[in-house]
């Protein structure tokens, strides 16, 4: 077996680049995609709602304000009918807010929803490029767990986004709407001390902007830390995820092999790592809220001190002290979405690095080993395929055929053999094109006429009606093609589940599967069947099924198979020999990890 020359061999924690750890980088990059995406137009429709919706809120706030200088001055007064008039006044004023809080809740969660939509399926797009998501898997950490890159983190990057940025959008109004409020008020303003009158023009206003500005400052220098910490319990959880993940699906083996001691040290080991830090954002969170809530409780009084010398100095009645301090609280609480959001913030940030730096990573994989020797692909101009010097660099060393030019025509039965090590695996992955680093040529027929046989079957959840014509539309066969193949696999029994859905990786042995895989070819009729390892891992019985499979339905087709030396039978009519030369090209890994990070740059 030769696994370990079947992917990029992965550079140790790569570091990234300057630029992948730049929020505007990030930012420009993520909004590009946006700009790209099919749902722009909808989330801009959705955005100019938002900003109606905010600004007509805002109009009802500052209305809602005004109303507290004659319903506490009817309070004041003890006037019991412009007291009953101020509450229907409330009642209307009230009841228009709640119609608009209703219509921000249901805007904001579509716009949650379309978002998450266009990124991750520009996700999708990007990460299942032909070759990007194979060649990812080998490039190091950022190809660890795609899943929980596409799933949790851009489901939790969509979500913050959103909600920061109504927030945000819904602050800034309210500070536009009420700092004019407070000014006007502050005019009519004047301090005494000791005899001595002195006017601060917008003095509230000042007030405020010193008050908030202290506090959101200090919040930064405290609550900082989070930024790294969360990008780091994210990476961690991940590997937990994974680590659960894994022996889930290999439960069977673990149970057989009496291993559930050994895989639950191993979990606690990754559980720990993920405690670890969480331990190090408890203290962070809790020095941040110190902050936060000592501001937030001092914040219940602060108005009405600093508006207090204009209420006994008679500048201000009461209901104007009140107008004064329902304004001083909008403002501060505006200039306060820093403060009150900085947690979250960092928590968004961190997300938005690992998504950004993933989408990166993805695009970038175009780019991976642009400098090293290529292999030449071809169409070939007869109908054979065809190895003219193919020589293939690996992390190490060269593996190449004994025959210089090899052509293989329909009808012919090829079996390619090597030693343990030769690079079997990774033979059949660059006839497929998936690894082209090395020189020489390959030419091969057109597409629709080579099917390539993996070591490992791939049966896709789904109907096996859907199994059974991957991966071309279900309705491409009929029913009665479909039954016979399955017949001829041995596979009969399943017949009368065309049309159920199941995962078959589970209902069926590897066998079975493998059966399956092979059940696919009468269908497709290729000219060309290359196969890896998997006929070696048959019993007898099962390869004389794929053998009487591939002398019957596929009596016409080339079959090159790359195993082991044939001795059950003579199938195969040609021999060749894969041999391997230490000294001879390799893939240099740092190399084509320093081009990722050259391109990651290039995106700035």
């Amino acid at each position: 077996m030769d696994d370990e020359t079947s992917k990029p061999t992965p550079a140790a924690k790569p570091a990234e680049p300057p630029a992948a750890n730049d929020l505007m980088t990030q930012s420009r990059m993520m909004f590009r995609a946006f700009l790209a995406s099919p749902q722009r137009n909808t989330l801009f429709l959705l955005g100019a709602a938002i900003v109606a919706v905010i600004g007509a809120t805002a109009y009802g706030q500052i209305r809602l304000n005004a109303w507290n200088r004659p319903f506490y001055d009817a309070l004041a007064r003890k006037d019991f009918p412009t007291f009953v008039e101020q509450v229907g006044v409330f009642a209307i004023i009230a009841g228009g807010l709640l119609a608009l809080n209703v219509a921000q809740t249901w805007l904001n969660q579509m716009t949650k929803l379309k978002l998450r939509e266009g990124l991750v399926r520009d996700l999708f797009n990007e990460w299942l490029q032909p070759r990007r998501a194979f060649r990812l898997a080998g490039a190091g950490e950022i190809g660890v767990n795609p899943d929980q890159r596409i799933h949790e983190d851009a489901r939790h990057l969509t979500e913050l986004s959103t909600d920061l940025g109504i927030g945000l959008l819904q602050a800034s109004l309210l500070l536009g709407s009420f700092i004019g409020v407070l000014w006007v008020l502050s005019n009519s303003m004047t301090l005494h001390f000791d005899g001595t009158v002195v006017a601060i023009p917008g003095y509230l206003v000042w007030c405020a902007l010193f008050y908030a500005g202290a506090a959101s400052w200090l919040s930064w220098r405290v609550g900082r830390s989070l930024i790294p910490l969360n990008t780091d319990r994210y990476a961690r959880e991940a590997e937990l995820r994974f680590a659960l993940v894994h022996v889930n699906e290999h439960i069977d083996s673990v149970a057989l092999d009496g291993g559930e001691g050994d895989e639950k040290r191993r979990l606690n080991v990754d559980l720990d790592s993920v405690l670890a830090v969480m331990r190090r954002i408890v203290g962070a969170t809790t020095r941040l809220t110190c902050v936060t809530a000592g501001y937030g409780w001092f914040t219940i009084i602060a108005p009405i001190v600093v508006a207090a010398p204009g209420y006994f100095g008679g500048d201000l009645s009461f209901g104007g002290l009140m107008v004064a301090v329902g304004a001083f609280i909008q403002v501060q609480q505006a200039l306060r979405w820093f403060i009150d959001n900085f947690s979250t913030i960092a928590d968004w940030r961190a997300t938005l690095l690992r998504v950004a730096s993933f989408r990166q990573a993805v695009v970038a994989m175009d780019e991976l080993g642009r400098a090293d020797s290529r292999i030449e692909f071809a169409e070939a101009a007869e109908p054979q395929l065809r190895f003219d010097r193919l020589e293939i660099s690996t992390p190490t060393g060269c593996t190449m055929l004994n025959e210089r030019h090899v052509a293989v025509a329909r009808g012919e039965r090829v079996l390619i053999v090597g030693e343990p090590g030769t690079g079997k695996t990774i033979l059949f992955r660059a006839i497929a094109g998936l690894w082209p680093w090395g020189s020489g040529r390959i030419a091969l027929p057109p597409p629709q006429q080579v099917v390539f046989v993996p070591r490992h079957p791939y049966v896709p959840p789904g109907t096996l009606r859907a199994a059974l014509a991957y991966p071309l539309p279900e309705s491409t066969f009929a029913d009665a093609d479909l039954i016979a193949v399955l017949e001829r696999a041995g596979l009969g029994r399943l017949s009368v589940s065309l049309d159920r859905s199941a995962r078959w990786d589970r209902e069926l042995t590897e066998d079975e599967q493998q059966f399956l895989v092979f059940a696919r070819l009468p269908l497709r009729r290729p000219g060309w069947v290359v196969i890896d390892e998997a006929l070696d891992a048959l019993d007898d019985d099962a390869h004389e099924r794929v053998m009487a499979l591939f002398k019957d339905s596929l009596a016409d087709a080339a079959i090159v198979n790359i195993g082991r030396p044939e001795g059950r039978d003579h199938f195969f009519t040609r021999t060749l020999h894969l041999v391997k030369d230490s000294g001879g090209l390799r893939f240099r890994t740092h190399r084509a990890m320093a081009t990722i990070g050259a391109a990651k740059a290039a995106a700035r």
